[in-house]
């Protein structure tokens, strides 16, 4: 990888909120880069960890006291290792509204913590940074997710393109986004993606929940990267690990904490028993899925089921971090009904409905489509366009003009 700094797409958005708001949270996983961004961004802010021992005893100790020493502007890291501070940066700011005081980072989804959710509620700009994006990586803008929403996408047809190489896009995914890791060999890689996760079970998890027996939060993960992409099953679960379907549950909802795995929700248009209402659960990151799942770029071809599914984690993956900086507003589901047909990623502005198919193929047919079809014709009106994404090298119309076969490249040469 080149030693630059990759440039992060955040950045503007950050910087515009940085401009009208008195306190902006950036969330997202660990070693992500926030701390990275944040001291690069506003580089006069003043800086203070709580993975610091002495200012974490400090802040837990006496929070106004605390508030009242720091400088002004500020970069607090790491916020939710001390989240008796919340209650004092809102007060502080209660009494000076000026924007920019306060960037706070946090490696725990706060909005998940129901009381620290309780006290950012209306107060502050949240803000989540993903992993590196195949576009980051590649030094492009990332708009393949603008482009698309807008109507922007055409059918372009080169005869004399050089399909892509499997293992290179098997390569990408297995990868992940993580910008350690991306520095090393595959082999070493996968070392920082297992030291990573033991990391975060053995200190960080004790952040966000009261977990008794770390290693079964661990066995939980290596099932669930076994998984990614496909609909939860609690209850399978909970027998293979031999826990209490509570315990599951809990541990799960530490897991999404700490931005490890999201639960993506089932779209429907109004309640229906037609829907089938079970979220899929996908690894945040496709790299560290990977890892933990045993998969390597050679198994691209010989566990094309497992493959797949890891593919549709990535895409995920890619077009969530897109709409951090396209359209916050945006909503991701999945779309399965009673016949088991399916959509893997339907995308919601208010009423208006976008349809998301990823397959590994080099050669999309309209079969491939028979799930954009239904979804069209549940939102009628509202329907949007559908994007089937694959591993060929054209931009194709699939027997209807909203349906576009889209190569997976897009993702990260827009």
């Amino acid at each position: 990888m080149n030693a630059t700094p990759l440039p992060r797409s955040l950045s503007k958005p950050l910087l515009a909120a940085l401009e009208d708001t008195p306190v902006v949270c950036l969330l997202g996983p660990r070693q992500s880069g926030k701390t990275t961004l944040a001291r690069a961004l506003v580089p006069r802010y003043s800086y203070v960890s709580f993975d610091d021992a002495d200012a974490l005893a400090l802040a837990q100790s006496d929070p106004n006291g605390f508030m009242a020493a720091l400088p002004d502007p500020v970069i607090l890291d790491e916020i939710q290792r001390a989240p008796g501070l919340l209650r004092a940066i809102k007060m502080s700011v209660d009494r000076d509204r000026r924007p920019g005081r306060f960037l706070l980072t946090g490696s725990a989804n706060l909005l998940l913590l129901p009381k620290l959710g309780d006290s950012l509620a209306g107060r502050m700009t949240i803000m989540e940074l993903h992993p590196l994006t195949a576009a980051e990586q590649s030094r492009q803008p990332g708009g393949f997710l603008a482009a698309w929403l807008a109507g922007k996408l055409r059918p372009a047809f080169a005869p004399d393109t050089v399909p892509p190489d499997p293992l290179a896009l098997a390569a990408r995914v297995m990868a992940g986004g993580f910008p350690e890791p991306l520095t090393r060999t595959p082999a070493r890689a996968r070392a920082w993606h297992r030291d990573y996760v033991r990391a975060l079970v053995e200190r960080d998890v004790q952040d966000v929940a009261r977990v008794r027996e770390p290693h079964d939060l661990a066995r939980l993960l290596e099932l669930l990267a076994l998984r990614t992409g496909e609909l939860l099953n609690i209850s399978t679960l909970s027998n293979e690990l031999d826990l209490r379907r509570e315990t599951v549950e809990h541990h799960l909802a530490a897991c999404e904490r700490l931005y490890l795995v999201r639960r993506l929700q089932p779209w429907h248009r109004h309640e229906s028993k037609r829907l089938i209402k079970t979220p899929k659960v996908h690894f945040i990151d496709s790299g560290l899925a990977a890892t933990l799942g045993n998969l390597v770029a050679e198994d691209w071809q010989s566990r094309r089921d497992r493959c797949g599914h890891l593919l549709e984690s990535f895409v995920l993956q890619q077009l969530n971090a897109q709409a951090g900086w396209t359209d916050p507003d945006l909503h991701f589901w999945h779309y399965r009904d009673k016949d088991q047909v399916e959509v893997d990623l339907v995308i919601t502005r208010g009423a208006r409905t976008w349809g998301v198919e990823v397959k590994a193929s080099a050669t999309p047919s309209q079969a491939d489509t028979a799930g954009l079809r239904r979804l069209a014709d549940q939102c009628g009106a509202d329907f949007a366009g559908g994007v089937l994404f694959h591993a060929g090298a054209h931009t194709v119309t699939l027997g209807d003009p909203r349906f576009l076969a889209v190569p997976l490249s897009k993702l990260w040469e827009m």
